[in-house]
């Protein structure tokens, strides 16, 4: 940078700060465009990186297939025990009938009070394979995990979540401790963390809940039977159920959309009506990405046209600056300015502000989702490309509009300027 260009920019420093409120309010269109996209893009960030997160957890090689009433069971034509839903012979099906199957999770479900002394709590329990912990992975907290020895020998062992282990064993020793799982005594051998319901999505839905408690599927047969109990508002729906749920794990996330229109096709030739409902994440979290650009998309324009409406103000300004200086640039010219050198003056300024402004407006939209994510409670997360985008569109927009005014001040005529009153 020579000393020219040096002198020539704090020229525009000190020009600019001899008019300070006209300078500030002249930037403020920069300062809340800048600020505007910063912020509603961290909103908007941090929003879409929380679902596709849990998204992900769900796991993008995954098809979990859950079973549902059909339409003729809801509109009321119903047996005393009516059966509906996934069976054990639709999980062979599909573990021995396609080809990149990696684990197949079956479970079965049930509500049922758990009892320990005086503590009692209503449980989702979860009747399942011993890979259900290898699908759905979750921290082990204490003990262990289920094990093929358990599902063997139809042992009435369980594993607790935290919550559940928080709410029944209180200050009891957790490992070994016999609780109740309606009128059957199970022992406890492990604690582990589970996944809050996916937010966001009413669609998809996590495989387990704060309120689980895992036996094996084998045990639950042979304990609880095959007929689910469903509180209702009015009454307690019976229902036969073999399976609620069954979990694909494929090989790779790229046999996860042809496996799940081929599993589809199977379902449906061994089941007379649509008792049964299909999520696939990664489907999901393809969309979301694609929703996310969208939606950011969106946003950054809005907040593009904040910019655009500060980048007129500051033309404005600098159109009025250019008729109130004309005698200054007479002068200037007449002691031996170029024309170019007059444009360069006036891009100066104008790009001062714009970056002054932007710099404002970075501070301004990194204060913003802050005061978001602490009142109301939303994640917020600021891309850097936010912070170099708008930046970089200010200084643009400082060129840009400041360009017309460069311009006219470096065609004024000289002698005509100092004429000027």
């Amino acid at each position: 940078m020579n000393s020219r260009l040096i002198e020539e920019i704090a020229t525009g420093f000190k020009t600019l700060w001899l008019h300070k409120l006209r300078s500030l309010l002249t930037i403020l269109g920069i300062v809340f465009g800048v600020g505007s996209v910063v912020a509603m893009l961290a909103i908007g960030e941090g929003a879409s990186q929380q679902t596709l997160e849990q998204i992900k957890r769900l796991g993008s090689s995954n098809i979990m297939i859950r079973s549902i009433k059909s339409e003729d069971e809801n509109q009321g034509n119903r047996v005393r025990f009516p059966i509906y839903g996934l069976t054990y012979e639709d999980a062979l099906r599909i573990e021995f009938g396609f080809e990149g199957i990696k684990n197949v999770v079956s479970m079965k479900t049930l509500e049922k009070e758990a009892r320990l002394g005086r503590n009692r709590i209503n449980l989702r329990i979860v009747g399942t394979t011993t890979n259900w912990f290898d699908v759905v992975t979750r921290p082990l907290l204490a003990g262990r995990i289920l094990s093929r020895e358990d599902s063997l020998e139809r042992k009435n062992v369980c594993v607790l979540t935290r919550y559940g282990a928080n709410k029944l064993l209180a200050n009891e020793a957790t490992i070994g401790q016999q609780v109740y799982l309606g009128s059957n005594v199970f022992e406890v051998v492990g604690i582990l963390n589970t996944e809050d319901q996916l937010a966001g999505s009413s669609s998809m839905q996590s495989p387990d809940q704060p309120i689980d408690a895992y036996i094996p599927l084998t045990t639950a047969q042979a304990v609880f039977g095959d007929i689910a109990v469903v509180n209702t508002s009015n009454s307690r729906d019976r229902s036969l159920v073999e399976l609620h749920q069954i979990i694909v794990q494929l090989e790779n996330s790229d046999l996860v959309l042809s496996g799940a229109k081929s599993i589809l096709r199977t379902l449906k030739m061994f089941h007379t009506t649509k008792d049964y409902e299909m999520d696939v994440p990664l489907e999901l979290l393809k969309q979301t990405e694609k929703t996310k650009r969208t939606f950011n998309t969106v946003l950054g324009s809005i907040a593009g046209i904040s910019l655009i409406v500060g980048g007129i103000g500051i033309m404005n300004i600098m159109l009025a600056s250019v008729t109130e200086r004309t005698k200054e640039i007479g002068i200037r010219r007449a002691i031996g300015a170029t024309r170019k050198m007059i444009i360069r003056q006036f891009l100066i300024e104008a790009v001062i502000l714009t970056i002054t402004g932007g710099l404002i407006g970075i501070g301004f939209g990194v204060v913003v989702p802050s005061v978001v994510e602490y009142f109301a409670k939303m994640p917020t997360k600021i891309p850097l490309y936010s912070i170099v985008l708008s930046l970089g569109i200010s200084v643009f927009i400082g060129v840009i509009f400041g360009l017309y005014p460069a311009w006219k001040a470096a065609q004024l005529d000289p002698i005509e300027s100092l004429r000027h009153q």
